[in-house]
C-alpha cells in the first residue's frame, strides 16, 4: 500500500513514517505535494499553519486560507484525480471551541464554534473536503487533535518543562480546570488505524489519551519526572485573568486556566480502539526524552 505523508518532516510526521514500515511512505513537502500522487492509495495531511507571527489580522487570515483552506482543497481535487482512495485530514479540536464548560466534553457531533483565525481555517478546510468527497469516490476521514505531547515536543510544552527545570514560580496553584492532551504514540497508532478500517470513511473522530488532568497536577506530574519540586504559588483566578488579558495572551488564559474536555467514546467503539498509552506514561517518556536532548546538547 502507498501512503502520501504531507508534514512528513513535522514533529507528528516525523513519527509517524517511522512507524509505517509495513508501507510504502511517500513524504512529501509543500511544494510538490500534488506531483507525487501516481499511484498512492492514501494521503494523511498534516502539513498546516498554524502560526502567523507579526501580522495584521487581515494578513493571518489570508495567510491561513491560503495555507489551510486554499491549497488543501486544490490537493484533494489533485487527488481525487489520481484515484486516491481514502484522504486523512488532520484537524483541530479548535473547531469544535477553545474551552468546555461545567465538565461537558466536546464530540464530534457538535456544532462547530471556532473562535480563532487559525481554527476557522480548518473548518473550511474541513466543510471543503466533506463537498468534494460527497461528490467523489475518495473516502475522507477527520481526525481532530488536541494537544499532541512526546519526545521532541515543541512550542508551549516545551516552555513548561523548561521553566520548572529553572525553578521558576509559577501562579497555578489549586486551578481547578480539566484538560484533554494525547501522546504522539497514541496519535500514530490511531492513525495507523484509519489507514484501512471500514468503518471510518466520512466519519470525524476525536483523540485524547482518555484521562484529564488539571494544569495544576500536569505541573506536578512533569515536575516529579523532571526531578525538579515545583513552585506553584497561589493567584486569585480573576486576576490571573486580568493579567492575561493586559498581556493580549487570551489563548494562553484559555490553555491554562480553563477546561478542554474531549469525549472519544465514538472513536473507541466504532474502531475497536483504546489508546495504547497511559497519560502518566506519556508523561515520563517526553520528560525522559527531554532529559537526555538537554545531556546531548550540554556535551
Amino acid at each position: 500500500m502507498k501512503i502520501l505523508i504531507t508534514g512528513a518532516n513535522g514533529f507528528i510526521g516525523s513519527s509517524l513514517c517511522k512507524s509505517l514500515s509495513s508501507f510504502k511512505i511517500i513524504k512529501a513537502e509543500r511544494h510538490n505535494w500534488s506531483d507525487l500522487l501516481a499511484g498512492v492509495d492514501c494521503v494523511i495531511h498534516l502539513a498546516s499553519l498554524v502560526h502567523a507571527h507579526n501580522k495584521s489580522t487581515k494578513e493571518s487570515f489570508a495567510e491561513y486560507r491560503s495555507v489551510n483552506v486554499i491549497k488543501t482543497l486544490a490537493f484533494a481535487k489533485n487527488a481525487i484525480s489520481a484515484g486516491v482512495k481514502r484522504f486523512i485530514f488532520i484537524s483541530s479540536i479548535k473547531v469544535n471551541g477553545e474551552f468546555t464548560k461545567a465538565r461537558i466534553r466536546y464530540s464530534p457531533d457538535d456544532i462547530p464554534a471556532p473562535q480563532s483565525i487559525y481554527a476557522m481555517s480548518k473548518l473550511e478546510a474541513e466543510e471543503g473536503l466533506r463537498a468534494l468527497a460527497e461528490s467523489s469516490n475518495m473516502e475522507l476521514v477527520i481526525v481532530r487533535l488536541p494537544l499532541v505531547y512526546g519526545p521532541g515536543v515543541r512550542a508551549n510544552f516545551l516552555s513548561m518543562m523548561d521553566n520548572l527545570q529553572r525553578g521558576l514560580p509559577l501562579p497555578f496553584a489549586n486551578i481547578d480546570n480539566k484538560r484533554s492532551f494525547v501522546f504522539i504514540d497514541n496519535v500514530i497508532d490511531l492513525l495507523i488505524k484509519l489507514i484501512e478500517h471500514p468503518k471510518a470513511a466520512g466519519e470525524t473522530f476525536l483523540v485524547s489519551d482518555d484521562e484529564d488532568v488539571s494544569t495544576s497536577n500536569l505541573l506536578l506530574d512533569i515536575s516529579r519526572e523532571l526531578g525538579c519540586p515545583v513552585k506553584l504559588i497561589y493567584i486569585p483566578q480573576w486576576l490571573l485573568i486580568f493579567i492575561f488579558k493586559v498581556m493580549r495572551r487570551d489563548h494562553l488564559r484559555a490553555q491554562l486556566l480553563e477546561s478542554m474536555q474531549i469525549d472519544i467514546r465514538k472513536t473507541k467503539e466504532l474502531l475497536n480502539w483504546t489508546p495504547p498509552v497511559k497519560y502518566l506514561d506519556g508523561i515520563k517518556k517526553t520528560v525522559r526524552a527531554h532529559l537526555e536532548n538537554n545531556q546531548t546538547l550540554s556535551k
